[in-house]
């Protein structure tokens, strides 16, 4: 029995529900016995994604392009989903957001110098490393440094929105599609938050499984992922879910994120600050 998990896109209760059934769904249509594994935080995410026997669960990037587990062997992407966001470019791709309270006086991102920045932890793309490329050259013509203080590691997305709007950090980041899933369904704590720019693109976080997975049970389960994306008995799933459709991918799509990462180093700004 395999373990399948979306907890990185689970925002609240109907998009949880959403992802339990698109994930059984897959399970049924690829032959392959998987239960669902809550793992709720504050339970860490990388202890899912050691495990030997993940079968099917959304992965951050980062921490896929650069891992370095010795106990553990690298997880193997499946596939992605491509959201529906007229804005982006073809393929499955998303950005991060940085918000603020609509109750703050910030108009863009070069009025958050000095200012108080929440994130989630230095291994997730869409909350840390994203940004880093994102502020690296601001930072390099201020003397290193453009944010006054850090507010973290805050873990989750929804950490971060709570601190933006308790005041307890002046802005922090998004990922773009959990933010379309929070304007979907939580318009009311959406309404409260006001987008201050978006960083660049990046791969989309993937399903991935256990590098011990045998290969037959891999392709099973990203063909019924990608069957997912287009099957007619899921299009309420993919309509709560913001998904235009599931598309197959390679690890070498992730690779780049650390290329960019060390592209940020080299600009002098290995961390936030």
């Amino acid at each position: 029995m395999l373990v399948a998990n979306a907890r990185m896109y689970a925002v609240e209760a109907t998009t949880d529900a959403a992802w339990r059934a698109l994930l059984a769904w897959v399970a049924q249509a690829a032959g392959v016995p998987m239960r669902y594994e809550p793992h709720a935080a504050p339970a860490k995410l990388p202890a899912l994604w050691r495990r030997d026997d993940l079968g099917c669960a959304l992965m951050c990037g980062f921490p896929l392009a650069t891992w370095h587990e010795a106990d553990a062997p690298r997880p193997v992407p499946l596939a992605a989903a491509i959201a529906l966001d007229r804005a982006a470019p073809a393929g499955a791709l998303y950005r991060t957001a940085i918000v603020t309270s609509v109750e703050r006086p910030f108009a863009n991102i070069e009025a958050l110098r000095g200012a108080r920045f929440a994130y989630t932890t230095p291994d997730s793309q869409s909350g840390y490393q994203a940004v880093r490329e994102a502020v690296a050259e601001r930072a390099r013509s201020n003397g290193g440094r453009w944010f006054g203080a850090l507010v973290g590691p805050l873990v989750t997305p929804r950490a971060v929105i709570d601190a933006v709007l308790r005041g307890d950090a002046d802005a922090g980041p998004l990922d773009g599609y959990w933010l379309a899933l929070l304007q979907a369904h939580e318009p009311a704590t959406s309404a409260r938050l006001r987008v201050l720019g978006w960083t660049d693109w990046a791969p989309m976080p993937p399903f991935v499984c256990s590098a011990g997975v045998p290969a037959s049970t891999r392709e099973s389960i990203g063909a019924a992922l990608i069957a997912a994306g287009r099957a007619p008995a899921l299009a309420g799933v993919r309509a709560t879910l913001r998904l235009a459709a599931i598309e197959p991918v390679e690890s070498a799509s992730y690779d780049r994120l650390a290329a960019r990462a060390r592209a940020v180093d080299d600009l002098g700004y290995p961390s936030l600050q």
